[in-house]
């Protein structure tokens, strides 16, 4: 199966900044239930520059934002229903936070992806069917349309098990409006959760698949073909995905940022990186803190390249150095224009295996003891695959960075559940 041009632009990007930000960041809630106020939504300072300068700075290519969350309250002038930004004190309910969002990635060549969660707990027509995918799909029109174009859209499963949405309609809304849009999870999807909120993907990254096993919510019954369809790795950098201010303890260590981005980038998957904007409408000064000392060891890392020349023939790829160098990691990727190959590879330095694996895909980052050598081989296990690169670094790392404060799911849900 062959990529579509969107996907290969797609997984170019790599890295993306999630902001979950909506009626729940100012009650300190994760989840609500579709009764909290408006008149609590009055972000006063808010700055949607801030959040995409801050994106950019850290190497983010993409900027995903919350639309419309589970609760339903709406974040742009919908004429859908009363429970959206118009009816908060903020800007005297004239505002439109998904309107600057987008203007400050048009200003700064940011591409924009919106969510709009299908499962809306506080709209009344919401139990009837077919009464709520007419709602939905004049939602989803408004934020096709209003906004330009759209790099993703962000369609949530949380809470839809066992719900059919009527996806051929809604689709149509895509086709029509956003063609070039990468679908995430839901209806006709074209990029797939990787099936935790950990961040982290495997060895082996298939990305052609049947979308039936990783992606439960098409509302189709009989198993679909398989389709080439590469994964997303969310995560919040800290514990919750909504700002709160008591957990600026759970903030991720940049050693495990560092982590997360080698197990996700680093193993053939794009990264999206939840950093949620705080009350006022600024992503946090000490998240912001920890995201440059990210961004900055990754830029660090690799921005050197050691010169090398790559020659390819059948199943066997060279790299030849112009004197004998010392490096600590390799980057190896896979052209993918013609869909992915390698399901199997070996390099080796002097006879010797230095770094193994199942697939490549578009990126994969081996951490290793130090090596020297002026001549590296990497034997693949078919010869219909092309080799795009084998980039070799001198990091002084030569170990995977260390997850050093994992998911607690226990707390997540008592947050979530705190009504």
């Amino acid at each position: 199966m062959k990529p579509t041009p969107q996907q290969l632009a797609w997984q170019a990007a790599e890295f993306g900044l999630f902001c979950h930000f909506g009626i729940n960041t100012f009650y300190d809630k994760e989840w609500s239930d579709g009764t909290l106020s408006p008149a609590g939504f009055n972000p006063a300072r808010l700055d949607a520059r801030q959040w995409v300068q801050t994106a950019q700075a850290a190497g983010a290519r993409y900027l995903i934002f919350t639309a419309k969350h589970h609760d339903g309250f709406c974040l742009w002038q919908t004429d859908t229903t009363d429970y959206s930004v118009r009816a908060a004190p903020w800007k005297d309910g004239k505002g439109d936070v998904v309107a600057e969002v987008a203007q400050a990635c048009h200003d700064l060549g940011m591409p924009l992806g919106l969510y709009l969660s299908p499962w809306d707990r506080h709209e009344p027509c919401y139990p009837d069917a077919a009464a709520y995918d007419r709602f939905y799909t004049r939602q989803l029109t408004e934020l096709c349309t209003r906004y330009g174009p759209l790099f993703e859209l962000w369609f949530d499963g949380a809470g839809s098990e066992g719900r059919v949405y009527d996806w051929e309609t809604i689709m149509a809304v895509v086709d029509q409006h956003q063609p070039n849009a990468l679908i995430f999870n839901m209806g006709r999807p074209t990029i797939r959760w990787v099936g935790n909120e950990d961040g982290l993907a495997a060895d082996p990254c298939y990305y052609v698949v049947d979308d039936t096993s990783v992606s439960i919510y098409t509302g189709r019954k009989d198993a679909a073909p398989k389709s080439y369809m590469p994964p997303e790795c969310d995560v919040p950098i800290r514990q919750h995905w909504f700002w709160h201010d008591d957990d600026l303890h759970t903030l991720k260590s940049a050693e495990h940022l560092l982590g997360i981005y080698y197990r996700s980038v680093g193993l053939g998957a794009n990264l999206l990186l939840n950093v949620p904007p705080n009350r006022d409408g600024l992503l946090d000064d000490a998240d912001c803190r920890r995201l440059m000392e990210m961004a900055g060891e990754i830029k660090r890392r690799f921005a050197r390249p050691m010169p090398a020349r790559l020659t390819q023939r059948g199943a066997v790829v060279t790299i030849e150095f112009d004197q004998p160098v010392l490096f600590d990691h390799l980057v190896l990727q896979e052209a993918l224009d013609d869909g992915q190959h390698v399901d199997g590879y070996v390099v080796r330095a002097g006879g010797r295996e230095i770094a193994a694996g199942r697939t490549i895909g578009h990126k994969k980052i081996h951490a290793l003891p130090a090596v020297t050598a002026r001549e590296l081989t990497l034997e693949l296990n078919t010869d219909a695959a092309r080799i795009a690169s084998v980039n070799a670094y001198q990091t002084g790392h030569q170990r995977l960075p260390e997850l050093n404060a994992p998911f607690d799911h226990a707390l997540f849900e008592s947050k979530m559940m705190r009504m």
